[in-house]
């Protein structure tokens, strides 16, 4: 268990530490916690490329505890990745934007500008700095002014349409269609209207097919994009009584003749494109399905790697079901899960869609800095003005941050502390021995997230009756302020945790060290060999940094545990006595121990001269 961090160390302690930080590492694991078992049910052969990408759940309001629609996910990109809050802007006539991807990406593509609108909306989103060939910042949705919110979840193309994507290509790619959706849409069908009119008219640019995830306060959206060049795309509409588990995103019965019905949409050629290239003959039949005539199978089919990585909708969606009515902290804990969160995994987004908002700005979508399993969910307000410079980008996993000095007029930012690299820290070391820390910074996160939860509405109380009051300044600082102090408190309990469980672990284990073998003639040691894992698309996805059980936690999967969520006395004392909420105490009190002796040792020479 986790324990409370004292505001100084003894002398005694403090040289404990100093030996254990040069003391020889060991590799092997002791007798008092096995190895993790391998999963009998893992494919032994690598799976289909990337078949455990982004993924996005969907609850509609009829199926959740509040009245509210739910939607979460995230994106999967190994990437840095930051904050943003985007303030709504106004544009001149003639502002373009440019779009689409460059020659270096994985199907090459050339970039094109189409306009821009006169005002865009303010919204929320998680930028990241790395997709071959698309340009960053790279985002995949948010939450906007008007309480609509967005996932970007991959969708494979079958292998032909893939194939037949002419290039260079052109127009906006999934990126794009996620910023500019946050940036124009009112409602989620507008999204669709708007993504899909953009494609219509500029066509899309493709790393081999797409889908996204809209929701708003009434209903939901899922509209794929297919790869090919031909400008395919369809949508459909998830309603008050519907789930959705994206992973990948799909559609499967849709009307052949969708023209007019509200609850889908669709490119024109949607359908007759399939039967020119004979993959499906409309006679006779009332709907094509376009998951079998447009997408890739599904990875992991039932009865064939069930506690695998690859997860299957159609079992996942039976799980949201079984949570119903689903609260907001079931939705927080399934996009937490350590089947698919894992070192991928860029953030953690839910946002809970009301309708009896009192005012806009209370629309907020929870985020965690990188991979929920191992980090906290803060949540921001549409209102909040700002976010801490430490949440902001900084160059950890950074493409090109190898290769360039820093940027003077950045370095002061740089200079700050960053989340994604301190909740990573944990991950890898909470994920070497999940048995022994993994339930433990679990409670430790939902019981910091329970007492966000017990203070946010009295926080947003005062904001509603400031905003009544005609005084939206103050209601925006107390949005701001309070999100801003939970995300430092965030960082400072997530610095906690990793030296506990640090310090726990070379206790117990040692650090294990890489085992790889350097090439014949070299003399160099394995830690300077190359510590990426090559291949990502044709591995084992399990054999990226993972926590997962083999379903989830040891102690169940989320719907085993729905209702336990959240006890605040699970969170240790992670501030310092004086209520700093800086880094560890015990430098400190070492730094403290060591002017102590040198002031006793100054004093007994003063001593002795003199009375010599």
């Amino acid at each position: 268990m986790f324990l409370p961090r004292s505001s100084g160390t003894t002398v005694g302690s403090a040289v404990v530490l100093a030996l254990a930080s040069v003391s020889p590492v060991s590799a092997g694991t002791s007798a008092e916690e096995s190895p993790r078992p391998a999963d009998p049910a893992s494919p032994q052969a690598p799976g289909p490329a990337g078949a455990d990408k982004s993924i996005g759940f969907y609850v509609g309001k009829n199926l959740t505890a509040d009245g509210s629609v739910l939607i979460g996910g995230f994106g999967h990109e190994p990437s840095s990745h930051w904050l943003e809050i985007v303030d709504r802007r106004r544009h001149p006539q003639d502002a373009m934007i440019t779009v689409g991807a460059t020659e270096e990406a994985s199907i090459p593509g050339r970039l094109t500008e189409i306009p821009q609108v006169d005002e865009t909306a303010k919204y929320i989103t998680m930028n990241y700095s790395e997709f071959a060939g698309f340009p960053a910042p790279l985002t995949n949705g948010g939450l906007n002014e008007h309480q609509v919110a967005a996932r970007d979840i991959w969708s494979p193309s079958r292998e032909e349409l893939v194939e037949m994507t002419p290039t260079p290509q052109e127009g906006p790619q999934y990126s794009d269609l996620s910023r500019i959706a946050m940036e124009r849409a009112t409602s989620a069908r507008e999204a669709v209207e708007i993504v899909g009119g953009l494609i219509d008219e500029y066509g899309y640019t493709t790393y081999g097919g797409n889908s996204h995830l809209f929701a708003d306060e009434n209903e939901g959206w899922v509209l794929v994009e297919f790869a090919g060049g031909e400008g395919l795309w369809a949508a459909e509409r998830l309603g008050p009584d519907d789930v959705r588990v994206s992973y990948p995103g799909y559609i499967r019965d849709f009307p052949v003749d969708f023209a007019g019905d509200p609850d889908f949409m669709g490119s024109k050629n949607l359908v007759s494109f399939a039967e020119e290239q004979g993959w499906f003959d409309a006679d006779g039949r009332q709907t094509i399905d376009l998951q079998e005539v447009y997408g890739a199978p599904f990875p992991g089919p039932p009865g064939n790697d069930e506690k695998a990585p690859f997860r299957y909708p159609p079992r996942l969606e039976d799980e949201l079901r079984k949570l119903a009515p689903v609260r907001l902290e079931d939705m927080l804990r399934m996009v937490r899960d350590p089947r698919w969160s894992d070192d991928r995994s860029g953030y953690g987004q839910v946002a809970a869609l009301r309708d009896d908002l009192a005012n806009p700005d209370l629309a907020t979508l929870w985020v965690a800095p990188t991979a929920a399993v191992t980090a906290p969910y803060i949540p921001w307000h549409i209102g909040a003005r700002t976010i801490p410079p430490e949440y902001s980008q900084h160059r950890y996993l950074t493409s090109g941050a190898a290769a360039n000095f820093m940027d003077p007029d950045h370095a002061h930012l740089e200079a700050t502390r960053y989340p994604v690299r301190t909740f990573k820290r944990l991950m890898y070391y909470t994920c070497e021995h999940p048995r022994v820390f993994l339930g433990e910074v679990t409670r430790a996160l939902e019981g910091f997230e329970a007492r966000t939860l017990d203070r946010l509405g009295g926080v947003e109380d005062d904001a509603r009756r400031a905003y009544e009051a005609g005084d939206a300044a103050e209601a925006r600082g107390l949005l701001t302020d309070f999100s801003t102090t939970r995300a430092m408190d965030a960082l400072a309990l997530g610095e906690y945790l990793v030296d506990d469980v640090e310090r726990r672990t070379k206790q117990r284990w040692g650090i294990r060290m890489p085992d790889e073998t350097p090439p014949e003639g070299s003399t160099s040691e394995s830690t300077s060999m190359n510590p990426n894992l090559v291949g990502e698309d044709v591995v084992v996805p399990r054999d990226r940094v993972n926590c997962d059980m083999g379903d989830g936690w040891a102690e169940g999967s989320t719907v085993d545990r729905q209702g336990t969520y959240g006890d605040p006395g699970a969170v240790p004392d992670y501030r310092v006595a004086d209520g700093d909420q800086g880094g560890p105490a015990w430098p400190w009190g070492l730094g403290g121990a060591a002017g102590g002796l040198l002031v006793g040792a100054a004093a007994v020479y003063w001593l002795r001269r003199n009375s010599a």
